[in-house]
């Protein structure tokens, strides 16, 4: 648990990273160079347009 304070603290954290994780995470043994830069583009761009939503 490192240094949660709690276990439910941990299960929220985890659980939150876990949906930004998938966000980024590519399988690039399945892509080309060229389609692993689109898909991090494309990502960043999505995370991009997810906090602006927050802070507006």
């Amino acid at each position: 648990m490192g240094r949660f304070k709690s276990p439910g603290q941990a299960q929220r954290f985890l659980a939150a990273h876990d949906r930004i994780n998938t966000i980024f995470k590519t399988r690039r043994y399945r892509l080309t160079a060229t389609a692993c830069r689109y898909s991090r583009a494309d990502a960043f761009a999505l995370w991009n347009d997810y906090t602006r939503e927050m802070t507006a």
